[in-house]
């Protein structure tokens, strides 16, 4: 009986003096910020919630956006037998040891047990693979949580008996409102700390936060904790402190506003006018403010097709490469892979040619609607179609020198209409003169 209410004593202390993110996680669904795209009313996590009737799952998503919160309000609302493991320092013991709980479990009770592994991707393939059968069974629900991609990180046969939730950074606005409750609320924030956070320094935490709300918590913490006490008698939390306490300068930088798309726009103008130099330093400056590392990629492999085009179709193998590695990587590495990109397409030859092909092919089609296919590129394979003339005379380009031989591709109606025209920078010179060389090569043969 003494045992129990020492548990509870040092259960109630630590709760208290739990770091104040720890004290303001969410403890129901309607207090989790963000993510109504897999917990809105109507979606079927959280409907999965409601009903107690939880299938294995993966939260995928930076850090502080709330995956562990999501696992702690179903080991709330949930029946069930709740286990928690860290990846990072998990064994194989501790792993056989939920088993053969969550046997006893099943056996005896007729409960079922959640197994909730935080950074599961930290996880070798032999330690995924000895879960497998346990979750295919029903002995386990599974419910991973990774910074990192999952279809590059975890066992493909975890990810086919699981649904893969991914979560989103959390609005500035949500952020905003958390940390209005984390400086005033009296019982899970710092209320009793009498202090006041001026709406500058709200403003510029929840914005440079990047949709971490644990970072955003750490920074208000530390700022009360070791701020003096005004005239007043309160503490006052300024943008100054908010910048030392977060240790980055204020960058002008609303990812709404204005702001966000001139820099953007230079970044892309900058690339595009060949100038890395400038491309590097908006890059940095966006990097700087907090700007989402998938956003930029998506950015340069726009750049690289339409502005770079086939004068050096490298460019977007480059660009897309550089995608998948940042969301593979994350920051602060990302950074580096973003640089070569970025300089990369800024360097390279330019040429709109392929961009402005298609634009000229959707007018005309705007222009003329669906213009009859000729005949004989019509597809003869169909029952009947070969009677219908479907497919009849055409050519088949290997079969003549150059794998090329002059015959009506377009609708009769556009013969002789040219959307692509390859200019002479980089590689589209080679293809203009490829073009060119084959065509005049089949006119003599």
């Amino acid at each position: 009986m003494d045992s129990n209410i020492f548990d509870y004593m040092r259960s109630t202390n630590m709760e208290k003096e739990a770091p104040l993110a720890a004290r303001m996680r969410p403890r129901t669904l309607e207090e989790v910020m963000g993510q109504e795209h897999i917990i809105g009313k109507d979606k079927l996590l959280y409907r999965a919630i409601k009903a107690d009737k939880i299938s294995s799952v993966i939260f995928y998503g930076p850090p502080g956006t709330g995956k562990t919160t999501l696992a702690k309000v179903i080991a709330n609302t949930t029946s069930a037998e709740f286990t928690q493991i860290n990846a990072t320092i998990a064994g194989k013991k501790d792993m056989e040891e939920v088993v053969a709980k969550a046997k006893e479990s099943q056996g005896m009770y007729g409960r079922r047990t959640i197994l909730f592994i935080d950074e599961i991707h930290r996880f070798n393939k032999a330690q995924q693979d000895y879960l497998l059968p346990f979750v295919e069974d029903g002995t386990l629900i599974l419910i991973g949580a990774t910074t990192e991609n999952p279809y590059f990180e975890v066992n493909g046969a975890l990810l086919s008996r699981s649904v893969i939730f991914e979560l989103k950074p959390i609005p500035m606005e949500g952020v905003r409102e958390l940390l209005k409750k984390a400086v005033y609320d009296p019982d899970r924030g710092m209320g009793a700390y009498d202090a006041a956070i001026d709406e500058d320094a709200l403003e510029f935490l929840a914005d440079i936060s990047g949709g971490d709300a644990r970072h955003a918590l750490n920074a208000i913490e530390l700022g009360i904790m070791s701020t003096g006490r005004s005239q007043d008698g309160k503490i006052h939390i300024t943008l100054d402190v908010a910048q030392e306490c977060i240790q980055k300068k204020a960058v002008r930088y609303d990812k709404g506003g204005d702001n966000h798309y001139d820099t953007i726009s230079a970044f892309i103008k900058s690339m595009r006018g060949s100038d890395p130099d400038a491309a590097v330093y908006y890059l940095a400056r966006m990097l700087y403010a907090g700007e989402s590392v998938t956003f930029i990629a998506r950015r340069i492999m726009i750049c690289a097709s339409e502005d770079v085009g086939n004068a050096d179709p490298q460019a977007l193998a480059v660009a897309v490469s550089a995608s998948l590695a940042v969301e593979r990587i994350g920051m602060p590495e990302a950074q580096i892979i973003l640089s070569q990109a970025a300089a990369y397409v800024a360097c390279a030859p330019k040429s709109n040619a392929a961009c402005q092909a298609v634009f000229r092919a959707r007018q005309e089609v705007e222009r003329s609607g669906n213009l009859p296919i000729p005949p004989h590129l019509q597809d003869a394979h169909y029952k009947g179609a070969a009677k219908l003339g479907r497919g009849t005379g055409y050519l088949y380009a290997h079969d003549y020198p150059n794998h090329y031989v002059k015959q009506q591709y377009l609708p009769y109606e556009l013969n002789g209409t040219e959307f692509y025209k390859p200019t002479g920078n980089g590689y589209e010179a080679k293809i203009r003169e490829h073009m060119q060389r084959i065509r005049r090569e089949a006119e003599t043969v």
